[in-house]
């Protein structure tokens, strides 16, 4: 699949309206290795991700889009561009976010790319007995 100049498009559709028809400028593909979402009519504008900086997936199904077979998938990244990417009345969106999921912890682990989380401690929580 070549979407306008972009080689080996795994996924591609378009942001859907409340009815789940893709009556949108607003578009959403990837391949093995980037995210893109291209949006507008008059003035088209492009935003990429690269997969290996996706920190956190999470999916969401509204009563309405449960009806109509849709999802809205969240990307939380690492890119200063973009740090929230969504991807709003995304058809067979359970899919499509295993699908990212698992391409996304194969360009981790080939770049070797190692998320550190950081647990938030409060020193009111601690006390000296718990630990002796």
């Amino acid at each position: 699949m070549n979407k306008k100049g972009i080689k080996n498009v795994i996924w591609y559709d378009r942001k859907r309206n409340f009815l789940g028809l893709p009556w949108s400028f607003t578009v959403y593909f990837f391949t093995k290795e980037r995210f893109f979402e291209r949006k507008g009519f008059f003035r088209t504008e492009e935003n990429e991700v690269r997969l290996y900086r996706v920190l956190d997936i999470t999916w969401k199904q509204s009563f309405w889009q449960r009806i109509f077979r849709m999802g809205t998938i969240i990307l939380q990244t690492a890119d200063h561009s973009s740090p929230v990417v969504v991807l709003k009345n995304i058809k067979d969106s359970r899919n499509v976010k295993e699908q990212l999921s698992e391409l996304v912890e194969e360009n981790r682990e080939r770049k070797r790319v190692v998320n550190r989380e950081y647990m938030d401690f409060d020193d009111d929580d601690y006390d000296d007995d718990d630990y002796n």
